[in-house]
């Protein structure tokens, strides 16, 4: 009597096997067209237009107006520019080589390390917002931390941390940090990690320090670690919105705090009628992210097939 094979042939899926890739892949893969990618193309779309954001019919095709007025007659834009530069440069000079520093440091197993660790990468755990919330008690003028170290709370002329102009951008910002330090160092301690311990014994060897070790053998070793952290620090730079709108006291429109991100929110969702506004501002923060991130991979991957 001739059996059937219940078995599957080479090559072929079950049944089964196709239900549960369309799951696995099928799903994810909707919600990224959903989620992002149609938001993402819709507003490209609706940058050249005017909408009040609830009825349809409403949508009017402007051109290049938004743009226009964007770049001439917005003055809020150009001030957000300048901040979201400053925010880059902050963040790339001052916690970015802190965190390595501390990395590096940590790398040489000392004493309660893992206690260093846990309480520098701590503030990675919290939410942006969270970080905001213990910042806004520091900050407070009446009753805050640092005004308490500083001995003006309850002066006459007591430091306004979020309220001056002057400082509550380099105020967030140090609470920024704060936060990415922690993210830089473990990204860069895992790094470390996976170094070959050869190169540092050829590099003993030849007579140099732990300086110049790490400056000329262990730092060139780790550029797929370096690309990473700077693409993190670039595009950290640029979305920056949670700890800035909950130190602004939810306003993107504040004096000295004005970012990129919290322009788009606030004509998108704080002013009626400015949905085209908001989108022409999400476009050409698209836009500047991905001339920022392609340039450089370009230039890395370039270098590594020479």
């Amino acid at each position: 009597m001739r059996t059937v094979s219940s078995v599957t042939s080479p090559g072929r899926l079950s049944r089964g096997d196709r239900l549960f890739l369309t799951l696995v892949i099928g799903l994810p893969l909707l919600a990224l067209l959903v989620l992002v990618w149609f938001p993402a193309f819709a507003s490209i779309a609706l940058s050249f237009t005017t909408w009040d954001g609830i009825d349809l019919s409403g949508v009017h095709w402007t051109g290049v107006e938004n743009y226009t007025q964007i770049f001439t007659n917005y003055p809020p834009f150009w001030p957000a520019v300048r901040h979201n530069v400053i925010w880059l440069l902050f963040t790339a000079l001052l916690p970015t080589p802190f965190g390595v520093f501390l990395a590096y440091q940590l790398d040489k197993k000392i004493r309660f390390t893992r206690v260093y660790q846990t309480a520098i990468f701590l503030p990675m755990v919290l939410s942006l917002a969270v970080v905001g919330f213990i910042w806004e008690i520091v900050y407070n003028p009446d009753t805050g931390l640092l005004n308490s170290v500083l001995g003006t709370v309850g002066a006459a002329h007591h430091i306004d941390w979020l309220g001056d102009p002057d400082l509550n951008l380099w105020a967030v910002l140090v609470a920024s940090g704060w936060r990415h330090t922690g993210y830089v160092m473990i990204l860069y301690l895992a790094g470390l990690k996976s170094v070959d311990p050869a190169l540092r014994e050829a590099a003993a060897l030849d007579g140099a320090n732990g300086r110049q070790t790490f400056l000329r053998v262990v730092f060139p070793a780790l550029k797929p670690v370096n690309i990473i952290i700077l693409v993190v620090t670039v595009m950290e730079s640029l979305r920056a919105f949670d700890i800035v709108y909950v130190l602004g006291g939810g306003t993107g429109s504040k004096p000295g705090m004005e970012l990129l991100s919290l322009l788009i929110t606030d004509n998108i969702v704080g002013e009626a009628g400015h949905i085209g506004y908001g989108s022409a501002l999400a476009v050409i923060l698209l836009l500047v992210s991905l001339a920022a991130i392609g340039t450089f991979l370009v230039q890395s991957f370039r270098k590594e097939d020479r």
